[in-house]
């Protein structure tokens, strides 16, 4: 199975609820939707895949008892074309979620946020410049 030809695809974990992090990343970004879903016998997702602006992403739940916490020593950065776009995935991000560095201009960029979400996957936003 390929995923898209990348040579290396991230792997996300979550402590029960892949299948609604995928959902909500889905309805996020453009060109989102989840591939694939492989379930254990007790509902858990075993193996997914799923794409977000055209980027191959796989996703299992932890099968073990006790939850493992995500770190943001590891993010997922994601270049914004317009303000609109980075505004919108911001707000998205940051409900329920936590907001490390707040959406502003930063000194590399024109802006940049940096959000744990309800998940506890960390993301870091950029504006790309015009």
């Amino acid at each position: 199975m390929t995923y898209q030809n990348q040579k290396i695809t991230p792997l996300l974990m979550f402590n029960g609820n892949a299948e609604e992090a995928m959902t909500f990343y889905t309805t996020i970004f453009e060109d989102a939707e989840i591939r694939s879903i492989l379930h254990q016998e007790n509902g858990l997702v075993m193996h997914a895949i799923f794409t977000m602006n055209g980027q191959t992403f796989m996703a299992i739940d932890n099968g073990n008892e006790n939850d493992i916490p995500s770190t943001s020593a590891l993010s997922l950065f994601v270049t914004c074309a317009t303000e609109q776009e980075i505004d919108t995935i911001f707000k998205k991000l940051a409900e329920d979620g936590k907001i490390l560095i707040d959406l502003a201009p930063s000194p590399f960029s024109v802006k940049f946020a940096w959000v744990e979400d309800q998940y506890g996957v960390s993301w870091q936003l950029n504006l790309e410049t015009q």
